[in-house]
């Protein structure tokens, strides 16, 4: 009998990302050891997506498998990536991993940066769900009931009031021709609450809705676990008003009004 070979994944907490963890969880000759995702620094966010390290850290906990960070600074660039990455990449190395798994679906450029940078130090690039038609993955999603929210959309393409949204099948229904249904060339960025690859769903409820960097972003918290979990999400009561544009590169606890008193509602 074969020892399964061990596959550190990156995990960016989105949709693609989950599917792409799902797939790899269901094939028995690869181990995933660990989620490798990038945090900034000062903020305590997912990189891009503007997610709370603290829901991070509650997807990794309900997934069941270790988290490995790597923090990076607002505005950073590609050699301070470069060499972070590297050395949380070698930590792997040293411990017999040779594969790290992406959930990249059809960027050729990305693929090819990913693939370069690892074969720096000897690894290779594992891609579960590489040229898999956008739309037949939307349909697994909603199929293999995983859920998740909009938090982070390009408004060049999408209107604002996408973010904040479930990802359910009037998101998708309600999605620009121009927009590719996976999201993969940035339209909006998810993050996945509830679905097969977790042993529980993660309760959260949205915040503000802030416009930053020409993006725009919903800010979403941990719910009191005195709720009920199982719905996951709570419905908003309305819509709530847009912020003016700010710099940070990720949302910093200043810029959240009143976290109490907002109401709840996902790359």
């Amino acid at each position: 009998m074969t020892t399964p070979e061990p596959i550190l994944f990156c995990w960016s907490g989105g949709k693609d990302s989950a599917m792409a963890l799902h797939t790899l969880l269901q094939q028995q000759h690869f181990r995933v050891t660990a989620l490798l995702t990038t945090v900034t620094e000062g903020y305590d966010r997912i990189s891009m997506h503007g997610v709370r390290r603290e829901l991070l850290q509650q997807q990794a906990e309900s997934i069941g498998l270790p988290l490995h960070e790597v923090r990076i600074p607002p505005q950073c660039v590609n050699p301070i990536y470069e060499a972070r990455m590297e050395h949380s990449l070698r930590i792997f190395y040293d411990q017999g991993v040779r594969k790290v798994a992406f959930g990249d679906i059809f960027l050729e450029d990305l693929r090819a940066y990913r693939e370069k940078n690892l074969a720096r130090i000897g690894m290779t690039a594992l891609f579960p769900i590489w040229k898999r038609d956008t739309r037949e993955l939307i349909h697994l999603f909603l199929a293999q009931r995983f859920r998740a929210i909009a938090v982070c959309i390009d408004p060049k393409i999408l209107a604002p009031g996408f973010a904040g949204r479930e990802l359910d099948e009037s998101f998708f229904r309600d999605l620009p021709p121009s927009a590719d249904p996976c999201g993969e060339n940035g339209e909006f960025h998810t993050f996945v609450f509830a679905g097969p690859i977790f042993h529980w769903p993660i309760p959260v409820r949205t915040g503000e809705i802030v416009h930053r960097e020409g993006f725009v972003f919903c800010d979403l918290f941990p719910r009191d676990l005195s709720v009920n979990i199982k719905s996951g999400v709570i419905p908003n009561e309305g819509p709530q008003s847009l912020r003016p544009e700010c710099e940070e590169s990720a949302f910093p606890e200043k810029n959240v009004r009143n976290p109490q008193k907002e109401k709840s509602s996902n790359e």
